[in-house]
């Protein structure tokens, strides 16, 4: 069976390359994926000098980095921008991490947040506001995060699944899988003495405990988690077993959290 690292070795080649307007987070999560992988494998190819390259022309036009229609997806998309002030020492691109993460308030009513809590956003706000608290030390960036997460709760259902938003009472795959990624991205980010971070932590794992259910035999989720005539998702299971791992690895989950780590890889 391959390595996680063999794999991550693979998707470096193909993916991480480019940074193309609409500015989206998938383009950055790839960016900072290489970043990462370099950062754990120094002998790897050193992606600082191609990354550069690539987003030179946003760090020089900040005001121009998003267009008038774009929102939390795209605000997402400098996620790798903490990441890249650290690799390269250049404090500057965490300018660019503030200029997104600045675009989810400056309070949840005037913001860019569903109010109909669309569970996509748990890990678009986790992933920027998180990195721009811890990068910054700006407990506003903190709040704002929490309190979004905690106004989310009532989305939450009694067997541990959440639904894709209010007016789409219905467990959406991927969108249980960014709730999972969401919490993750929060907990890692949030100080061990947050007054919330324990509420946010049990909500986080009776997630998984409803999530875990659901598990196909495969070791795979659904497109539509409860509904097993649905596809399995590829997406949705690698973000829920990325999430598990986090935990494991940082200690907030227990080690029986292994074994379905396991079947999902």
């Amino acid at each position: 069976m391959k390595r996680p690292v063999d794999a991550a070795l693979s998707l470096a080649v193909h993916y991480g390359h480019k940074l193309e307007r609409p500015v989206v987070y998938t383009q950055g999560v790839a960016l900072s994926g290489r970043l990462r992988l370099h950062e754990l494998l120094p002998e790897s190819p050193d992606p600082t000098e191609d990354i550069a390259s690539i987003v030179a022309p946003y760090v020089a036009d900040l005001p121009r980095i998003f267009g008038p229609d774009d929102g939390t997806a795209n605000y997402a998309g400098l996620c790798w921008a903490d990441g890249f002030a650290v690799s390269t020492g250049d404090a500057s691109y965490i300018d660019l991490l503030r200029f997104s993460a600045d675009k989810f308030g400056p309070t949840l009513d005037e913001g860019p947040l569903d109010p109909d809590i669309r569970v996509e956003d748990f890990f678009f706000a986790a992933t920027m506001l998180g990195r721009a608290f811890r990068a910054t030390g700006d407990s506003a960036y903190a709040d704002l995060l929490v309190e979004f997460l905690l106004s989310s709760l009532d989305t939450l259902q009694p067997d541990g699944l959440w639904w894709h938003c209010k007016a789409s009472p219905y467990y959406w795959g991927r969108g249980n899988a960014f709730a999972a990624l969401g919490f993750a991205e929060a907990l890692t980010y949030l100080p061990g003495d947050h007054p919330s971070r324990a509420v946010l932590l049990q909500t986080h794992i009776r997630h998984l405990e409803g999530l875990a259910k659901h598990q196909d035999e495969s070791g795979m989720w659904r497109q539509v988690v409860d509904m097993p005539e649905t596809y399995l998702e590829h997406s949705a299971t690698t973000m829920i077993g990325y999430s598990i791992a986090k935990g494991l690895r940082r200690g907030w989950l227990p080690d029986s959290w292994r074994a379905v780590l396991d079947r999902a890889w």
